[in-house]
C-alpha cells in the first residue's frame, strides 16, 4: 500500500497524459510552449482570481510574493508554528524577522486572536515593523480567512496565503489561492494537485503585482529578456510539466476533489468515536492532503506507528518538529510559551494514507486495523 499512490494515478490517466507530454516532444517548446499559458488560464479561472503566473516551485512562489510587499531586514513577518519548513524559511531569506504564531488545535491552522496578539507585541516591543503575514492552507484546509483578514486590515498587513496544500479547498464556495492579496501554491507531485516534478503558481487579483512577479521570475526582465531592470530569478514552469498538469487539474475537478472527501468522509464515520478526527469548520471545504489524526501521545504515536507497519499501512508525521524549535531559528527570542498548541501537535500527530485512488477496501482495512490497535 503506498501512502499517496502516484503510479495508480499516472496508470487512470497515463494516455491523456502521455499524448500531451508527446505534444510537447514532438514540437520541441520546452519552455514557455502553450501549454503554460492554457495551463494559467485555467488556474486562474478555477481559483477565481484575476492572474495567475506559474513558476519553478512552492518556495519560488513564496518568494515572489514577498518581493511584491518588500520585505526585508528589520520587517516582522507573522508565520504559523505548524507549518512546513519554507513558509518561515523565504521571510527569512529576504532578510526579515518570523514572528511564530500559534494555531488552532482541531483546523492546525493560524489562530487569528493568537495573531492578533502577536500583532499587538511586536508594535509594543518596537524593535520590528510588522510588514505582513503568511497563512498557510495546512492538510488541504484553507485558514480562517474571514478572522485573519479582520486582523490584518486592522493593522495594515498584506496577506500571503501559502496555498501549497490547499489547492481545491474552500470558504464558502469560493476556492484557494484566492484568499490572500497573494496567494500560492506548489505542484511538488505528493499536493492535491501534483506535476512530476518541482512546480509552483501565484495568484493575485492586483495588476501591479503580477506584472511585478512576472518580471521577477525572468531575470528581472523589463520590456523582452535582455532588458533586465531589476534583480530576479529564474523561476518557471516548464511545459512538460504544464502538459501533465492540465490533464491533472481536468481529473481533479471531476472527480479526484470528490473522491478525497468521500475517503475523508468515510474515515471520519469509522474512526471518530475511537480518534481525534480532522475538523472542517462549517462552510469549509478541504482538499485533504493529508488525513491527520491527533494522538494521545508521542509514545502512542510511536507504538501505532509501528503496528500499522507490520500490517502494510504506512503513515508519516508533519510535522514532528515546529518552526520555533528548528536550529535555523534558534537566535530568535523565545516565544515557546505561546506556541503550546503547537508543540503538542508536533509531539501527537499522524498521518494515514490519503489519495482518490484508494479502494474502500482499502480504508476500511487502515480503519479496522486503527481500531484493533
Amino acid at each position: 500500500m503506498q501512502f499517496i499512490d502516484l503510479q495508480k494515478q499516472y496508470l487512470a490517466l497515463k494516455d491523456k497524459i502521455d499524448s500531451r507530454i508527446e505534444k510537447v516532444l514532438s514540437k520541441a517548446n520546452f519552455i514557455g510552449g502553450e501549454e503554460v499559458g492554457e495551463l494559467s488560464a485555467k488556474l486562474a479561472k478555477y481559483c477565481g482570481t484575476e492572474y495567475c503566473l506559474t513558476c519553478a516551485n512552492g518556495t519560488d512562489a513564496l518568494t515572489l510574493a514577498l518581493r511584491c510587499f518588500n520585505v526585508g531586514r528589520g520587517d516582522a513577518v507573522f508565520v504559523p508554528d505548524f507549518t512546513f519548513f519554507a513558509s518561515a524559511e523565504t521571510p527569512a531569506l529576504e532578510g526579515a524577522t518570523c514572528v511564530f504564531v500559534d494555531v488552532e488545535e482541531r483546523t492546525f491552522n493560524l489562530d487569528a486572536d493568537k495573531l492578533e496578539e502577536a500583532v499587538k507585541e511586536t508594535i509594543s516591543d518596537g524593535k520590528l515593523t510588522p510588514k505582513a503575514i503568511i497563512a498557510v492552507d495546512l492538510f488541504g484546509l484553507p485558514a480562517n480567512y474571514i478572522k485573519i483578514r479582520k486582523v490584518a486590515d486592522k493593522y495594515g498587513l498584506p496577506i500571503i496565503e501559502d496555498g501549497a496544500q490547499g489547492f481545491g479547498g474552500s470558504i464558502g464556495g469560493k476556492k484557494a489561492c484566492s484568499f490572500g492579496d497573494i496567494s500560492t501554491t506548489s505542484f511538488f507531485p505528493a499536493k492535491p494537485l501534483g506535476c512530476y516534478g518541482d512546480g509552483g503558481a501565484v495568484f493575485t487579483d492586483n495588476k501591479d503585482y503580477y506584472d511585478l512577479m512576472c518580471s521577477l521570475a525572468v531575470h528581472g526582465k523589463g520590456t523582452f529578456k535582455y532588458d533586465n531592470v531589476r534583480i530576479g530569478y529564474n523561476s518557471r514552469l516548464d511545459t512538460v510539466q504544464a502538459a501533465v498538469l492540465l490533464e491533472k487539474l481536468d481529473a481533479f475537478e471531476k472527480y479526484e476533489y470528490a473522491a478525497r472527501n468521500d475517503i475523508a468522509k468515510r474515515y471520519t464515520q469509522l474512526l471518530g468515536g475511537k480518534f481525534v478526527t480532522p475538523l472542517i469548520p462549517e462552510n469549509f471545504g478541504s482538499s485533504w492532503a493529508q488525513y491527520t489524526l491527533i494522538l494521545n501521545s508521542g509514545e502512542e504515536r510511536t507504538h501505532i506507528q509501528e503496528s500499522l507497519k507490520k500490517k502494510n499501512i504506512p503513515t508519516m508525521v508533519y510535522y514532528p518538529k515546529p518552526m520555533h524549535k528548528q536550529t535555523a531559528f534558534s537566535d530568535l527570542p523565545d516565544r515557546s510559551g505561546k506556541l503550546q498548541v503547537s508543540s503538542k501537535l508536533s509531539d501527537t500527530v499522524l498521518s494515514i494514507p490519503m489519495h482518490p485512488y484508494l479502494t474502500a477496501e482499502e480504508v476500511e482495512y487502515i480503519a479496522k486495523s486503527l481500531l484493533e490497535i
